[in-house]
């Protein structure tokens, strides 16, 4: 029987994200199972600091007049992610499943490790400044709740966060 690995990503995994994390697992038997939260509540403050930090000025105003995904728009817009995602795990010969999950992913971490008896998770975001530097980003919060090890990658690079 093979480990599950449990991969929680805020957008489409790139094909070095993909790399990147079969890499890890070349020399054992793992499947994949791939979680993307629908982003239907996003935090004002985090939002704008992130869009600035990252020279994104359009995403900056939006996050600062309060514009956030209707929750239909964010369950296409996660679904469609997840399909790139996992056909980029298809593409390399992993065995690979996914979900959409609500906004809010440590329900859905908490329960895949429960009932799917995952080894790891791999979690995968864009920088996130404030999130990441008060240890409230998601890899932060697996962490401390559940009892698996929990790696945090910065998506398109090799950068652990």
């Amino acid at each position: 029987m093979s480990d599950i690995i449990v991969v929680l990503t805020e957008d489409a995994l790139t094909t070095a994200d993909v790399a990147h994390i079969t890499g890890l697992y070349a020399d054992r038997d793992v499947s994949y199972h791939v979680l993307v939260p629908a982003d239907t509540e996003q935090n004002l403050l985090a939002s704008l600091v992130d869009h600035l930090s990252l020279g994104e000025l359009r995403e900056a105003l939006d996050a600062a007049l309060g514009r956030e995904p209707e929750p239909v728009r964010a369950e296409l817009t996660a679904r469609q992610q997840l399909d790139v995602s996992v056909a980029a795990f298809a593409g390399t010969g992993a065995t690979v499943n996914g979900v959409v999950v609500a906004d809010d992913p440590l329900p859905a971490l908490r329960a895949a490790v429960a009932g799917q008896e995952a080894s790891e998770i791999v979690v995968v975001t864009l920088p996130h400044a404030l999130e990441d530097t008060f240890h409230r980003d998601w890899a932060s919060r697996a962490r401390e709740e559940l009892h698996v090890p929990v790696l945090h990658l910065y998506t398109g690079t090799n950068q652990l966060g």
